[in-house]
């Protein structure tokens, strides 16, 4: 088991942040954070496309590319693989791997309105397994996050044919009750990731219950957006104390 996979399988859960470019990472590697992921909303919205459209492939690849120098394990959001062919999904997953990513996460919604067809999703799980078997894949199971067969059963039934694909991980993204993490954590099989979000379960009590994997999704992204306009706000309503300039550089 190599130390991304054993990060999963630890007495707390992975707490992994994604980040969007290279300051993020920067930023949360010297924070003292050994793995991090990449968040393809961030990464979509910072160079102006939808997410969830497959419009960021080569976007996705630089950005790798660029976080191979930090000292972290790197995990990559690459959306549903960029392609409907299975082949052509384990080419990215290698190349990926080649470039120093130890993950991937691979959504199971063909769009972000409707779930894809399970058994291609499942193809597309093994053949990355089968090109890239020490690759922790992730397989995403988006029940909850578009809406669609929203029930533990149905996620579970999903999650079923991921795991016998070979994923090695399943994640359930969307807002989930303490009694549907439970269960989920009773019926995956393998590690289960949730997202973080704000208002929702606190990590301790999701750690509790079983979670190995907890992703903050897009939420830093959105955060820093935010503090961003509040600091830029306060400057223009003066609210932020003025002095003599201070010299320094933009």
């Amino acid at each position: 088991m190599n130390e991304f996979h054993a990060l999963h399988h630890g007495a707390a859960p992975l707490l992994l942040p994604n980040v969007w470019d290279v300051g993020s990472a920067s930023a949360l590697v010297e924070a003292g954070f050994r793995a991090l992921g990449t968040t393809s909303f961030g990464i979509a919205s910072a160079v102006g496309v939808p997410d969830g459209t497959g419009r960021t492939r080569e976007h996705v690849v630089a950005l790798v590319r660029r976080l191979a120098r930090l000292p972290c394990l790197l995990t990559v959001d690459v959306e549903n693989g960029f392609s409907d062919d299975p082949g052509e999904v384990a080419e990215l997953a290698a190349l990926l791997a080649g470039l120093g990513a130890v993950g991937i996460n691979l959504e199971d919604s063909a769009d972000p309105t409707r779930l894809a067809d399970v058994g291609r999703h499942a193809e597309k799980v093994a053949a990355v397994k089968e090109r890239v078997p020490w690759l922790y894949v992730n397989a995403r199971v988006d029940t909850y996050w578009v809406g669609a067969d929203r029930t533990v059963d149905a996620t579970l039934r999903r999650a079923a044919r991921y795991r016998r694909a070979g994923a090695d991980g399943i994640f359930v993204p969307g807002e989930l009750t303490a009694v549907e993490v439970a269960a989920l954590v009773d019926g995956v099989g393998v590690p289960l990731n949730v997202l973080w979000y704000p208002g929702g379960l606190p990590v301790a009590r999701s750690a509790a219950l079983g979670v190995k994997r907890i992703s903050t999704g897009s939420q830093l992204y959105r955060a820093a957006r935010r503090a961003a306009v509040d600091l830029v706000t306060e400057l223009v309503s003066g609210t932020r104390g003025e002095g003599p300039s201070t010299g320094l550089r933009s």
